[in-house]
């Protein structure tokens, strides 16, 4: 039996989002180590704060600062931290009803184990030394033996260089294998070929082949060598510069029907001026040194393919 093929994936997208006042002023305030939360026409007081009342859909803009000091109302222990997690050592997720507040704020408490945590357990913020005007300027809440107090005043939320925007990451990291009929294509790469597989029903090649046929919902079995030539039928000019990708813009991706193929594949298109692709442009893969993959699609200089012989591909 073949070597199975696996490989570490990471999907990553750093989210960039504008505040508005309310939560422009509790990441300010949390900056300069001062917690705000915003109160409702009913007199409640919610940390974090949000923009519009959450049962009236009344907008928001009381705000009113409270302790640093709270109250554990549930909590589970996380005995394996995560990379980026808060804390390295092992600790306790809490959710933590402030003293003034009437919501819970989710964070973690340092903890020596889970047998030091218990609900209505006093606990304070624990500041972070640098701070920049996010949830991380908590680095944590730490057990505290002070009594509870129901204190909160108005605060206007107006601080000096208010946070105006964070960047959220979002980021998945898995580990992928692919099954026979992708692993045959991969490999079939790796020697600068391209392999689909045949429907036994349709008779379509479908490539990159996923072991059944997307239309008859049957098996498919029978490898079929396709390109290395193809048609590109639909394309895009990308402007913007990817990140870690070492491409100059503006550049061209497409979809490229390689012939024989009954299913376009993506890639990019190079040795041609972005502004002169065009559907129909006959082109073939370049391969760099040791690459397991095309590195881009440039024209063969063939006549351009007629509309006729890839619009049932775009």
């Amino acid at each position: 039996m073949p070597d199975v093929l696996s490989a570490p994936l990471v999907v990553e997208f750093p989210f960039t989002r504008s505040l508005g006042p309310v939560q422009s002023a509790f990441l300010t305030g949390l900056r300069e180590r001062t917690v705000l939360g915003v109160r409702t026409g009913d007199r409640k007081v919610l940390v974090p704060p949000v923009d519009y009342d959450p049962v009236t859909a009344e907008e928001l803009r009381d705000l009113t600062e409270v302790a640093t000091t709270g109250t554990v109302t549930t909590w589970a222990w996380n005995p394996a931290p995560r990379r980026d997690q808060p804390l390295a050592a092992p600790f306790a997720w809490v959710l933590v009803k402030l003293d003034g507040a009437d919501t819970a704020l989710l964070h973690v408490l340092d903890a020596p184990g889970p047998e030091a945590v218990h609900t209505g357990m006093r606990v304070r913020i624990r500041w972070a030394p640098q701070r920049t005007g996010a949830i991380t300027d908590i680095a944590c809440f730490e057990p505290y033996e002070g009594e509870a107090t129901a204190e909160s005043t108005p605060h206007s939320g107006e601080f000096a260089d208010p946070v105006t925007g964070i960047v959220t990451p979002a980021r998945l990291d898995y580990t992928y294998t692919p099954g026979r009929a992708q692993s045959a294509y991969l490999n079939a790469l790796s020697e600068q070929r391209t392999v689909g597989e045949r429907c036994p029903s349709c008779r379509k090649v479908y490539v990159p082949p996923r072991g059944a046929c997307p239309t008859c919902g049957v098996a498919t079995a029978e490898q079929v060598e396709v390109g290395p030539r193809g048609t590109v039928t639909t394309y895009c000019i990308v402007n913007i510069k990817a990140k870690n990708l070492d491409i100059e813009v503006p550049y061209v991706y497409a979809h490229i029907a390689l012939d024989g193929a009954d299913l376009a594949l993506h890639g990019r298109i190079g040795g041609i001026p972005y502004d002169q692709v065009r559907m129909g442009l006959r082109v073939e893969p370049v391969w760099t040194e040791g690459g397991r993959h095309p590195d881009h699609y440039r024209p063969t200089g063939e006549p351009d393919a007629d509309y006729d012989a890839y619009k049932e591909l775009l």
